[in-house]
């Protein structure tokens, strides 16, 4: 009984350091990354993972157009608000949401999903809470990084998502 209890232990252990080093390896290529709003009476937070271009073709390439995306690196992208809120016009309670994101040639899908903390691979249609068309446009210069930045507006604040040459606006206010 002891030996399976100690060869138990270490196999956890292994998976344990494995686990860990595979996250640090996945951080140092898509670092982690932090954007916050407290304008205009709306306090939003953004963590995601930030990865780079490294010549590929994103949009349409490495991110197929029509398909749901993680919007970002890594774990689930995560978007927590502070009060009640409505995104692009729709109303959403207050609480983290997962974001997810559908590129299109012209226009973007955003997603606020109930799940958090799960690999951002694993996207769950039945826990959305909220499907909005979000405009899409040029960015110049070209991003080599995926950013996200909030640009307050007179309604609220804008969540702005450029990588490539593209950005994304996700406009949130008040309820």
């Amino acid at each position: 009984m002891k030996k399976v209890l100690k060869i138990v232990a270490v196999v956890v252990a292994v998976l344990l350091v494995a686990f860990l080093g595979l996250r640090t390896f996945t951080k140092s290529k898509s670092p982690q990354a932090v954007v916050e709003n407290t304008h205009n009476g709306l306090n939003v937070k953004v963590t995601y993972c930030q990865p780079y271009k490294k010549g590929r073709v994103i949009f349409g390439g490495l991110e197929p157009f029509g398909k749901v995306w993680r919007t970002g690196a890594n774990e689930a992208t995560i978007i927590s608000f502070g009060q009640d809120v409505k995104v692009a016009g729709k109303p959403l309670p207050k609480g983290d949401y997962s974001l997810w994101t559908i590129p299109g040639e012209t226009g973007w899908t955003a997603i606020l999903n109930k799940e958090t903390g799960q690999w951002g691979t694993n996207y769950d249609e039945k826990q959305d809470a909220l499907r909005v068309p979000i405009v899409s446009r040029k960015h110049a210069p070209m991003a080599e990084q995926f950013t996200m930045t909030f640009a307050p507006d007179s309604l609220g604040t804008n969540l702005v998502l450029f990588w490539d040459e593209t950005e994304a606006v996700v406009p949130i206010s008040k309820q």
